[in-house]
């Protein structure tokens, strides 16, 4: 078992904190095994069993407990008086108006409430409204390239990265050895995603049309795409649909955690652009489970893990746009900007000028960089620093 120990720590540190901890990410990107390590953590350290409460809604041994009031009342049955509880509510989304139950608890003593959640509808609306101020929300994600390699002694980086790419980054793909049952696994996960936190909860009835959109989506991505020209192509291969309906898929899909979109800023106005987003995937596994190997683009699947990885980081990620070049990403968070250009390589002189160039013409004195998979000296071209992208994915 990986630990993520990034993700447990955050727990450590919020615990007994008066806030709600809501823990986000996409199905099987291991939610409920970050619950389990952070459960031992806290018996390790004189917390007794009883005093704490673990319900999974997706388990049906707990199925009587999807109204607000029935699961209130169960969890207050067993709390432990006079004694801290720590109360852990898997998939909370699954329980019709669960906020009231959250809440209710939340304002009782002696509750320390953690819950995770599978849709970023978990943090929208009302319960965004309700508990404004009161929950802090860690963003969970499939194991990054160094959690991948953290079992294997002395990896080869480069295989590693194959497979990596290959097989995608959820965690139990690690305890599978053949290609086939992986990539099984990989089809099962699309497919309770889709089912379950797209099309159930957006009532959407075609399953066709949104796996037409994904199959474009995966097909390009990091590519800059609208929506009418995901219209106009669906159309135009004889599957007309209308721009309204793109848009409410795209955000289906947004919200189930499996696309995440990196919107245009234009950095020299300093402003971000209305039009034209990219999109990229959660796991380079799934693209391979639905596309298959054939025609993939490393490149853009390169730059797919690389903007996973600042996400990780804590950066909000946006496209950069300067003048007629662009920028792979400008990376933002409350303490600097930097910037990235990212290319498998950059032997060819041609190629390197290519890479450098929208970098060079930023006249900002934030930090660029130049990630590739060639194993090369860094080197350093008036400020912009070029580093290997696998040791750049494994460092700190």
């Amino acid at each position: 078992m990986i630990e993520r120990m990034e993700y447990l720590n955050k727990l450590i540190t919020f615990k007994d904190k008066q806030l709600i901890k809501v823990v986000t990410g996409v199905r099987r990107c291991g939610k409920s095994t970050l619950f389990l390590l952070f459960q031992e953590y806290l018996k390790n350290n004189g917390v007794s069993a009883k005093q704490i409460q673990s319900i999974n809604f997706e388990d049906m041994a707990f199925s009587d407990l999807l109204e607000p009031k029935k699961l209130y009342d169960f969890v207050m049955k067993h709390a432990q008086k006079g004694k801290k509880n720590y109360i852990f509510l898997d998939e909370i989304q699954n329980v019709a108006d669960f906020q009231k139950a959250i809440d209710s608890l939340y304002i009782q003593e002696g509750f320390d409430i953690y819950v995770t959640g599978s849709n970023a509808f978990l943090l929208s609306g009302e319960l965004a409204t309700l508990l404004s101020g009161r929950y802090v929300e860690i963003k969970m994600l499939p194991l990054s390239f160094k959690e991948f390699i953290s079992k294997t002694e002395n990896p080869n980086l480069q295989a590693e990265y194959a497979r990596y790419l290959e097989y995608g980054s959820f965690p139990f793909v690690l305890q599978i050895n053949d290609d086939a049952s992986i990539k099984n696994y990989l089809s099962d996960i699309l497919n309770s995603i889709v089912i379950k936190d797209v099309l159930v909860r957006h009532k959407i009835s075609d399953t066709s049309e949104v796996l037409r959109i994904l199959k474009f989506i995966f097909d390009t991505v990091g590519n800059v795409i609208s929506v009418k020209k995901i219209s106009d192509t669906m159309t135009s291969a004889g599957y007309k649909i209308s721009p309204q309906t793109v848009e409410k898929y795209l955000n289906a899909l947004t919200e189930s955690f499996i696309l995440y979109p990196a919107s245009r800023y234009d950095i020299k106005g300093k402003k971000y652009l209305q039009s034209g987003d990219k999109y990229y995937l959660v796991d380079t596994g799934i693209r391979y489970a639905l596309l298959g190997k054939k025609g993939s683009d490393t490149g853009h699947l390169l730059e797919n893990i690389v903007y996973l990885e600042l996400i990780r980081r804590g950066y909000t990620v946006f496209v950069g746009k300067l003048a007629d070049t662009e920028v792979d990403f400008v990376a933002v968070n409350q303490e600097e900007t930097v910037y990235y250009q990212i290319s498998q390589t950059i032997l060819d002189e041609t190629v390197l000028k290519r890479e450098l160039k929208p970098l060079q013409n930023i006249k900002d004195n934030h930090p660029k960089y130049l990630l590739t998979l060639d194993y090369l000296p860094n080197e350093n071209y008036d400020g912009i620093k070029r580093l290997n992208v696998l040791n750049w994915l494994i460092s700190k």
